[in-house]
């Protein structure tokens, strides 16, 4: 009896000495994370109706089938939302001192080695390479791209937002927005565009979950729970 109490004893000491948590989300990022994927389910759901209505109202004398009219109030104020958090991440990113891990990321970048050793970890070859901050190479780029996607969505929509509104905040922006329009070669060309990024970002949501949970289960640092708890187990090198 007292051999099985010392052995697992040992055996809770080693994990202690070769794990460790770390903090790698504060709350603010964990709930901006989360805001954001319900604004792209809310803006992919209120979007594809937009595009192509896939919910008819019964047809009656009254004046009250708004649907069309519904869904693009939810879709836009879904997307004021995605700007809110895009400014608010962006701030964030540059001047909080508690998301400088993020920032840190990029030392990482110019290492030949590090780019190697991550995707041979992807491809099941190597072993995870140590990370200067929050991100390795590959997920820094990938976030890269996702935000040059959003940046485009947001342009695009004020484009389209612009084009309806002339009031208000529509107004404001009416001239401005009005100069990219005729950049891009009318509203149809702009509808286009923000068609296909958000096809792109929607590739980018399924990738992400994939690496994700791939992390979470070949990696064992527990990828999954960081994003609700902020916390990450941490191998000791």
């Amino acid at each position: 009896m007292e051999t099985t109490d010392k052995s697992r004893k040992n055996s809770s000491r080693k994990v202690d000495e070769e794990i460790e948590m770390e903090l790698e989300f504060t709350p603010f990022y964990r709930w901006h994370h989360w805001l954001r994927v319900f604004s792209i389910i809310a803006l992919t759901i209120t979007g594809f109706y937009i595009s192509t209505p896939f919910v008819i109202p019964v047809v009656n004398a009254e004046p009250t089938n708004f649907m069309n009219a519904l869904f693009r109030s939810w879709h836009e104020i879904f997307g004021f939302l995605m700007v809110a958090m895009y400014i608010a991440k962006t701030y964030y990113f540059f001047f909080s001192v508690k998301d400088r891990i993020e920032i840190k990321s990029f030392k990482d970048v110019i290492s030949l080695k590090n780019w190697v050793s991550q995707i041979g970890y992807y491809l099941l070859l190597t072993k995870h390479p140590k990370l200067s901050g929050a991100y390795n190479v590959v997920q820094l780029a990938a976030y890269l791209v996702f935000y040059i996607a959003i940046t485009g969505l947001l342009l695009t929509g004020f484009i389209l937002y612009a084009s309806n509104y002339h009031e208000g905040f529509g107004g404001m922006i009416h001239g401005s927005m009005k100069f990219f329009e005729v950049m891009f070669g009318g509203l149809a060309n702009v509808r286009e565009m923000h068609h296909l990024l958000m096809w792109g970002v929607l590739f980018f949501a399924v990738a992400h979950i994939y690496m994700v949970v791939f992390n979470a289960v070949y990696g064992k640092e527990g990828t999954v729970d960081t994003i609700f708890s902020g916390y990450r187990w941490k191998r000791k090198h």
